[in-house]
């Protein structure tokens, strides 16, 4: 049996639209279906899907979801895009944390990463250093 492979998130948010939208500037994401105003917005990078659906009193953002992650080629443009969309700028990581070098957080309060590094494979700050010291 193929192995299964992580294509769809779903995000809960007071305000969908105005998520949605800073996924889409701040990260070039598609808005791929809509529900209509205020309520669910969907957005695509090409790969992945997120859903963004309107936060329900009954439903809580604490189901289990800690964070998500972007693999960016440099992480400079998103973090000034970042903090001209009013969010604080991000923190780095441990240098022990084998593959996000940054966290960030979105109006919402959902927390995602930022890699340079990928996904793929853990590999620490420790790690690319050393391995750029010898190449």
């Amino acid at each position: 049996m193929p192995k299964a492979k992580i294509r769809h998130l779903a995000l809960y948010a007071r305000d969908p639209e105005k998520l949605s939208a800073f996924y889409q500037d701040v990260f070039g994401m598609e808005l791929i279906h809509s529900e209509g105003p205020g309520k669910g917005q969907y957005l695509s990078d090409g790969y992945f899907t997120l859903a963004i659906l309107k936060h329900r009193l009954e439903a809580s953002a604490a189901h289990g979801l800690n964070h998500f992650g972007f693999s960016v080629d440099d992480r400079a443009p998103y973090m000034k895009k970042l903090i001209a969309n009013g969010v604080e700028e991000p923190k780095a990581r441990p240098a022990d944390r084998p593959f996000a070098e940054y966290r960030a957080v979105d109006p919402e309060g959902n927390w995602f990463d930022l890699s340079e590094h990928g996904f793929a494979a853990p590999e620490t700050a420790d790690q690319r250093a050393e391995k750029a010291k010898s190449a």
